[in-house]
């Protein structure tokens, strides 16, 4: 008996070490962003795709100091080896070309059922053009959203035109109107992004919008828009409050092999994430850092106001190049209500104009324009990963009279 007490005894001791152990070894797997492909703020500088030099030393995490009012506590964007154990491995894809989503979102917008350009067509190769028919214009083209000041605008210079050709042939109807629709969707706003790297730090592109809108998935494709243009991306994501919206956005990156900076709390103060992810993109020498954020109702102050604060502290390290508002093409005139208040709040810099394909108007983009004097950017007409194309007026205008 007295050999066995010992033994006893070792066993309960061993048992007691292993259940202290648990709980700090549970603790440190949650408290871990196990995203393989993601990088720490603090990681080694990494040297730029094209380059030659490689500097060891990393960032030193001690130097990590916030903005008055940011608050870093459980910000954390552990870098995880693409082969950890216990991880499904996500394959790297490759995206496609940026010209070819072009044509083939032209053929979706082709054969969705728009009731812009063909019904004015329709109207304008009647036989006799009468006051009936101009109502009729006039009202198609408001139903297509397209804002009672650009339709008055667009009326005008039909029936100018219309008075002038006399007889008209259907080929006539379809150039004058093909022409009066590209003037009014004006190709001379500049549409480009606003994403070449400074000499010293990355572009920074902050996307907003409403609830529902599809933000972090435009934020996910337009991150693969980019890589597709050899452009190196790291994603901050700053939509703290949506459950799993930081895993969503991370996926989005690992598929084209971009990082995700990110924050494991729930709740966690946006603009500690943005600025992390400011900082990490500098320290790593990255193209753009595109920063996603949370959706906010445009008449919720509190919430826009933290949207100011988030952009308000990035700009404490960098320069915030584009700030792109995500609308629902489908929302009609509420999307200019929601785009009004954004631009108060964050000088919106270009308009992504999403689910182009779910409705049969599209006069929105002319209306936003006119009301923000901001260009639409970029458009999104179905639900694939390369779904989303810059925004080209004469391909658009074609699109509608097809």
């Amino acid at each position: 008996m007295n050999d066995i007490l010992p033994i006893i005894l070792s066993i309960v001791a061993a048992l007691a070490v292993i259940g202290g152990l648990i709980p700090v070894l549970l603790k440190t797997r949650k408290n871990i962003t196990q995203y393989p492909g993601t990088r720490d703020a603090n990681d080694p500088v990494l040297p730029r795709s094209g380059s030659t030099a490689v500097e060891d030393s990393p960032a030193a995490a001690t130097d990590r100091k916030a903005p008055d009012g940011v608050d870093l506590e459980g910000l954390d964007t552990t870098t995880v080896p693409d082969d950890a154990a216990g991880l499904e491995a996500i394959q790297v894809e490759t995206p496609l070309p940026v010209a070819g989503r072009l044509m083939r979102l032209r053929e979706r917008l082709v054969r969705s059922n728009n009731i812009m350009g063909k019904g004015l067509l329709a109207l304008l190769s009647s036989d006799k053009i009468d006051e009936n028919v101009w109502d009729e214009v006039e009202e198609t083209l408001l139903l297509a959203d397209l804002g009672t000041e650009p339709t008055m605008q667009l009326v005008d210079a039909l029936r100018e035109r219309v008075k002038v050709l006399g007889t008209r042939t259907p080929e006539q109807v379809k150039v004058l109107l093909r022409e009066e629709l590209i003037k009014i969707v004006d190709p001379t706003m500049d549409r480009t992004l606003n994403v070449q790297r400074h000499a010293d730090k990355p572009a920074v592109m902050m996307v907003v919008g409403v609830n529902g809108v599809g933000k972090t998935t435009t934020v996910g494709k337009l991150a693969r828009v980019l890589v597709a243009e050899d452009k190196d991306v790291l994603l901050g994501a700053a939509d703290t409050f949506r459950a799993a919206a930081a895993e969503q956005l991370a996926t989005w990156g690992q598929r084209v092999g971009v990082p995700t900076v990110k924050s494991d709390i729930e709740g966690a103060d946006p603009a500690s994430v943005a600025y992390e992810a400011v900082k990490a993109g500098i320290d790593q020498e990255v193209d753009v850092v595109m920063i996603d954020t949370a959706g906010r109702l445009q008449n919720k102050v509190g919430l826009m106001d933290e949207l100011g604060k988030v952009k308000r502290v990035v700009e404490k390290l960098a320069e915030v190049d584009e700030v792109l508002l995500v609308l629902d093409a489908t929302t009609g005139q509420n999307g200019l209500n929601q785009a009004r208040v954004f631009s108060e709040v964050v000088n919106i810099t270009g308009i992504v104009l999403t689910k182009l394909d779910g409705t049969a108007k599209g006069g929105i983009v002319v209306a936003i324009q006119k009301t923000l004097g901001v260009p639409v950017k970029l458009i999104g007409l179905g639900e694939g990963a390369d779904d989303l194309a810059p925004f080209e007026a004469e391909a658009f205008v074609d699109a509608l009279l097809n």
